[in-house]
C-alpha cells in the first residue's frame, strides 16, 4: 500500500535528518516535506516509531497516510512535479 509522509519540522538539522531516514527506507520525495512510497502496515508501524523523535515540540508534525489503490487512483497533482504518483519502483522495508 502506498503511503504518504508529510511533515512540518521546524528545525532544519531534524528535518534533514528525517529526509534522509525516509529515503533511506526506499520512499521518494514527492515535494520538499512530502515522501511517498510503498509500505505495509508493519513498515508504517516501524516509520511511525523512528520518526516520533523528530517532533520536539507543538510547532513540530508528522502526518502517515496510508493511501489505498483507489485513493491513489483519485489523486490529482496539479503543477509542474507530475512524479509524485506515477507509477514507479518500489522498495519494501524488511
Amino acid at each position: 500500500m502506498q503511503t504518504l509522509v508529510v511533515y512540518d519540522i521546524h528545525d532544519d538539522s531534524r528535518r534533514l535528518r528525517l529526509s534522509r531516514l525516509l529515503q533511506r527506507y526506499g520512499l521518494t520525495r514527492v515535494q520538499y516535506s512530502a515522501f511517498r512510497g510503498d509500505t505495509n502496515p508493519h513498515d508504517r508501524m516501524v516509520l511511525a516509531k523512528k520518526m516520533a523523535p523528530f517532533v520536539k515540540d507543538d510547532n513540530d508534525s508528522v502526518f502517515l497516510i496510508p493511501l489505498c489503490e483507489r485513493c491513489i487512483g483519485t489523486v490529482e497533482v496539479l503543477g509542474a512535479s507530475k512524479k509524485g504518483f506515477s507509477p514507479g519502483p518500489t522498495v519494501k522495508i524488511v
